[in-house]
């Protein structure tokens, strides 16, 4: 049975912690918390009592338990102070010689059972702990920042570490009122494993000038639900200590995705470290500001849509879910639009689904009868490309076929009058194929919505070598007449979200195959320690292991990364059927619920 612990300490009183200090004193643990100098311990109460304070004028707290919390704690400057703790936590910063030193001091401070947790977020627990006379009674708590805020703790124990020791560190955490992961001793454990990753690939795309700071943050926060673009955070975090992280990880498991990209370098050394220098990717108001200004990097209003060919009428060609929902946004947006379906039944089937959906949308207040009415009067059916020829833009969002589509495009560049803009919906194929394919190259783009259209306000606008300046205009223009938020990119594997998203859902694969952490650990620990929306399991369950292994196949055949390989356990999956929701099984067996 795990111990109730009540005497606890904290070494180094940061902002990380402090708030690990805050945390244990709000669950009626007696802290001692203990830095360097007065002026230290004087930073980490301040901590203390500004966050506290933010909770007292939140009404999260009253003044009566504000005091108790405060008083729960004493601050020293001394290790000596820890003599009868319990359980102590190191949060220094993320340096190994550091932390083996202050363990070594806490060995023959601490009495034999007291537990000696660190904070690391990247560094080995099991080099950390033969630093003491002590080993199996060492333990990783790593806390997310801010810690009274954020839910999640790893606890990561090592191939000594007790098993009494790890149930007392997670009855702590329960009592603390976190969620927590039990793992492994691994480089990065599970969040900093997958997110910096992530973040390094997304700091390569900005460094390759494939696409703007602001259109990768973008693009992530509004095509995948992300609190933050990847580069924002990277400035939250501070660019020393994502390169601390990435450096380490890189050292411990020599994959190459892990390298931190020289860019990063680069800036630590100018002194560009983020929101905490106050300029980073972005430039901010001051130090530690949040406010971000402008600088000779930020675009200008308007320019993306500069020379764009006037728009009055569109063509849909597809009759799916996609199609659908580009037709219902297209004819809201104030556009006469015809579609094309294979059959006379299809083009009955989109036009129900459509009266449908605008049902909807009136019962639920975000239309009215009248415009309802008048976006249905804008759309008309056909089973003839022919009905396309004065269309002034068409858009394709057929089957993910490339022989399919290339065939589409042959009879579109014939069809379609000169000076019409055609646009693809592919999420994955070469944009350029399609181009070839109509012998009207400059007129073709890439414009990739998301599912369902209606509800997603992400448009990629993919421009080939070849693609008019004018014609990616058109479909910025277009995109912002539809409420839409465009992003730029060139025509190459994934564009942006797909080639961010898939190798990081490809890295959760790998880390549950090597059976490093189970799916509902790894889930709990990118929604709750990252605040994504969906962790990767779910999310691929809901995307469907078939799309995700096709796309991932795409991003390996382009990039030739090993590390974009798709993992041989999604490959057995998809042989197997087990294809997510839409199958009842993927990751996790939906037939059941």
């Amino acid at each position: 049975m795990a111990r109730v612990l009540t005497e606890v300490g904290v070494v180094g009183l940061g902002t990380m912690g402090a708030g690990i200090a805050e945390v244990l004193a709000r669950a009626g643990l007696s802290v001692t918390a203990v830095d360097v100098d007065e002026a230290a311990v004087a930073r980490g109460r301040g901590h203390v009592e500004q966050s506290t304070g933010k909770a007292l004028a939140r009404g999260k707290l009253d003044a009566a338990e504000r005091d108790t919390i405060l008083g729960r704690i004493r601050f020293a400057t001394s290790m000596e102070e820890l003599s009868r703790a319990e359980l102590v936590v190191e949060a220094v910063p993320e340096r190994m010689e550091l932390k083996r030193d202050i363990f070594s001091t806490l060995d023959k401070i601490c009495p034999p059972d007291t537990i000696l947790a660190t904070n690391t977020s990247s560094l080995s627990v099991t080099e950390i702990s033969v630093a003491t006379g002590r080993p199996s009674k060492v333990i990783g708590m790593h806390f997310f920042n801010p810690a009274p805020v954020m839910k999640l703790v790893e606890i990561v124990r090592t191939v000594v570490t007790e098993p009494s020791v790890v149930e007392d560190v997670e009855a702590l955490a329960a009592r603390l009122g976190k969620v927590d992961v039990t793992i492994g001793d691994k480089a990065g454990f599970i969040a900093n494993a997958l997110l910096f990753g992530y973040l390094n690939h997304a700091v390569a795309m900005y460094e390759n000038r494939y696409a703007s700071r602001e259109d990768i943050d973008a693009a992530m926060r509004l095509g995948c639900g992300l609190p933050m673009g990847p580069l924002a955070l990277m400035d939250l975090i501070g660019l020393d200590t994502a390169y601390e992280i990435l450096d380490t990880m890189y050292r411990q498991s020599r994959d190459r995705l892990h390298a931190p990209t020289p860019v990063i370098k680069q800036m630590v050394t100018a002194g560009l470290l983020g929101r905490k220098s106050g300029r980073g990717f972005y430039t901010y108001a001051g130090r530690d500001s949040a406010e971000v200004v402008p600088d000779a990097h930020t675009p200008a209003p308007g320019g993306a849509t500069e020379g764009a060919r006037e728009v009055r009428t569109v063509g849909v060609v597809g009759s799916g879910t996609m199609a659908t929902g580009i037709v219902e946004v297209l004819a809201r947006g104030g556009y006469d639009v015809r579609f094309v379906a294979r059959s006379p039944e299809k083009v009955e089937t989109v036009g129900r689904e459509l009266a449908r959906s605008l049902e909807k949308q009136v019962q639920r207040g975000r239309l009215d009868g009248a415009e309802r009415d008048a976006a249905l009067a804008r759309v008309a059916g056909t089973t003839s490309l022919d009905d396309l020829a004065e269309r002034d833009l068409v858009i394709e969002a057929i089957a993910e076929s490339l022989p399919v589509k290339e065939a589409l495009f042959e009879n579109l560049g014939e069809i379609a009058k000169p000076g019409a803009v055609l646009a693809t919906t592919t999420s994955s194929l070469p944009v350029i194929e399609c181009a070839r394919a109509s012998g009207r190259p400059e007129d073709v783009v890439g414009m990739h919505f998301f599912n369902p259209a209606q509800v997603m306000r992400l448009v990629e606008v993919v421009s080939t070598i070849s693609t008019a300046p004018d014609v990616a205009a058109t479909a910025h223009a277009v995109s912002e007449r539809l409420g839409k938020h465009a992003v730029s990119c060139a025509d190459r594997a994934g564009f942006v979200v797909n080639a961010l998203l898939f190798p990081y859902l490809n890295d959760a694969v790998r880390m549950l195959e090597a059976h490093y952490a189970t799916a509902d650990d790894i889930d709990a620990a990118m929604k709750v320690g990252c605040g994504y929306p969906m962790g990767p399991f779910e999310l691929l369950d809901v995307v469907g292991l078939d799309v995700a292994l096709a796309i991932e196949r795409e991003l390996y055949a382009e990039f030739r990364e090993p590390g974009f390989a798709p993992a041989p356990l999604l490959e057995h999956l998809v042989t197997a059927g087990y294809l997510g929701r839409k199958t009842g099984r993927g990751f996790r067996d939906h037939a059941r619920r």
